[in-house]
């Protein structure tokens, strides 16, 4: 698949083209740009999907919803609605998309979680409500050059790194490599556990990051539960066959994880976001009968209220390099 889409790069040259000059119009002052005397920290990627943007954008919140008001801001990708929307107690997944409903169902009253395709109105609604947040997070928007935030985190997956990707359509990448240059930190995603410093310096020849960033290195850190809404079990007690469900643009981490358990399941896979439709429920509900049913959390938000015995499996980023020095930049970042 990879080599047939190799006869595409004429198209992907063109493409690049086309971006580098938008960001060179950007870079220039030609195309305007709005910056903040607040802080806003953006999490991206240059490829299209699948780097773990949500599983940051939570370690963010957690980093620093104790001192600060803090706002998620999202597109809010496949929603059903139009507009700024402020997450709620009765909001759906239809209603501002899975990854902004899964922030808002796991921190509740502690973050402001909203979506809206235009960052810069997004920013500014976020910035009239009454308890005005102090820090606000743009999840996915590295390409958005609307905005100017003032921290970019850049991640790439340690398999699938940007350095040795094309454009589209040949590629995934979304934009040249030399994007790459705006960000403050690059984060090396979803490593193996043991990374060694010689796999690390190999990397970062590759990602040849500027002298003013920093690349660190993480992990997926798999709870040892499973849970829904009513209930938890140990991943491990699951000794039956179990149905996995997967809407995720990279389940391989996920299935490794499992194989590494030596669990027994028969995977679904759908495309990322894949928006279910009640035929799909009724195919799923026949091939799982009475058999327990895992999906990611992603994937739980779009579910949840469709299928009985359904759990999924929470993950969390883990650093495996100087997490104290990243915190510390975000942190002093979030204090000006």
């Amino acid at each position: 698949m990879r080599r047939l889409r190799l006869l595409l790069l004429p198209f992907s040259l063109l493409y690049s083209a086309i971006v580098f000059v938008r960001n060179w119009m950007f870079d220039k002052g030609w195309l305007k740009s709005t910056s903040y005397d607040f802080p806003v920290i953006c999490v991206g990627n240059l490829s299209v999907g699948g780097t773990g943007k949500s599983p940051m954008i939570e370690y963010l919140i957690r980093l620093l919803k104790d001192d600060y008001k803090v706002a998620t801001l999202s597109r809010g990708y496949k929603r059903k609605t139009k507009g700024f929307l402020l997450a709620n107690e009765h909001t759906t997944a239809s209603d501002i998309g899975d990854e902004p409903l899964q922030f808002y169902t796991k921190f509740k009253d502690e973050i402001q979680v909203a979506v809206e395709a235009e960052r810069t109105v997004g920013i500014e609604a976020l910035r009239t409500l009454e308890n005005t947040p102090e820090v606000i997070l743009l999840d996915d928007a590295f390409q958005h050059r609307k905005v100017t935030a003032g921290f970019y985190i850049l991640l790439t997956p340690f398999y699938d790194l940007y350095a040795n990707d094309f454009m589209l359509p040949a590629g995934n990448l979304r934009e040249p490599i030399s994007g790459a240059k705006r960000a403050d930190v690059i984060i090396v995603t979803k490593c193996p556990t043991e990374v060694s410093a010689g796999q690390q310096a190999k990397i970062k020849m590759k990602l040849r990051p500027k002298a003013y960033q920093k690349v660190f290195f993480t992990t997926i850190a798999y709870s040892e539960s499973v849970q829904n809404a009513t209930d938890t079990l140990l991943l491990s007690s699951l000794k039956e066959e179990f149905i996995l469900i997967t809407g995720i643009a990279n389940p391989k981490p996920l299935l490794q994880h499992l194989n590494d358990q030596e669990l027994q399941y028969s995977h679904l896979k759908y495309a990322d976001h894949y928006d279910f439709s009640e035929s799909d429920i009724q195919t799923i509900k026949q091939k799982a009968g009475n058999k327990r049913i895992l999906t990611t959390e992603k994937d739980f938000m779009r579910l949840q209220g469709s299928l009985e015995n359904l759990y999924y499996l929470p993950i969390k980023v883990q650093f495996l390099t100087e997490e104290a020095g990243f915190q510390a930049k975000v942190m002093e970042f979030a204090e000006y």
